[in-house]
């Protein structure tokens, strides 16, 4: 579930960046008042947060699971 959670922020983050690139709109700030508004700030937190969570599926182990029969 966290691991869902993380890439559907990252995934906000990413097209918000790609706008803010492309179009020099930042989307999150234009819905929430402004770049220093407190719900801009805590999504743009909350994004940082979930790509350091995501930096952990590099070392993961997703080799799959053998079932013994």
């Amino acid at each position: 579930m966290w691991d869902k959670l993380a890439l559907i922020l990252l995934v906000v983050g990413g097209i918000n960046w790609g706008l803010v690139g492309m179009f020099e709109l930042d989307l999150v700030a234009w819905m929430f008042g402004g770049a220093a508004s407190i719900l801009s700030r805590l999504i743009y937190i909350l994004v940082a947060l979930s790509a350091v969570w995501c930096i952990s599926f590099l070392f993961r182990d997703r080799s799959p699971v053998r079932a013994e029969g």
